[in-house]
């Protein structure tokens, strides 16, 4: 099994524990977080990851994170999540995506970020292939 894998897996259990410390482990002090969709949300360091999850446990206490498919080439892992639970205001909380992540030895060094919040409801295919066209 390769060292990324086991990382996936250390970092799944700690964020269904929830462990805050034991998921802060997971990254890399100088961890780099891009968000390719969002630019803005870039980010780096552990320190930040950590002030992030802080903030999603206190919001969605009953969090859930299931990993759907997952593969490894060497140190880099491409994961499908599905993260779920209730937001403390009592609605749903629900994302589904990919991360693409790299690592050396037991950490996560980057990650490319792809995860949003599922939509509820929202245009069908018609629409939205016209909409992404600009008409």
């Amino acid at each position: 099994m390769a060292q990324i894998t086991k990382v996936v897996e250390r970092l799944a259990v700690a964020v269904n524990a929830p462990d805050l410390d034991a998921m802060a482990d997971c990254f890399a002090p100088d961890f780099v977080n891009e968000t390719p969709l969002h630019p803005a949300r870039n980010f780096k360091g552990r320190e930040q990851v950590r002030k992030n999850w802080a903030a999603i446990f206190a919001g969605v206490p009953d969090f859930r994170a299931e990993v759907l498919r997952s593969v490894a080439d060497g140190d880099t892992a491409w994961v499908e999540w599905e993260m779920s639970g209730t937001c403390a205001g009592g609605g749903a909380h629900l994302m589904r995506g990919v991360t693409v992540l790299g690592g050396a030895g037991d950490e996560i060094r980057w990650i490319r970020f792809y995860l949003e919040p599922v939509e509820q409801g929202g245009v069908g295919v018609d629409a939205a292939v016209q909409q992404a066209v600009g008409r």
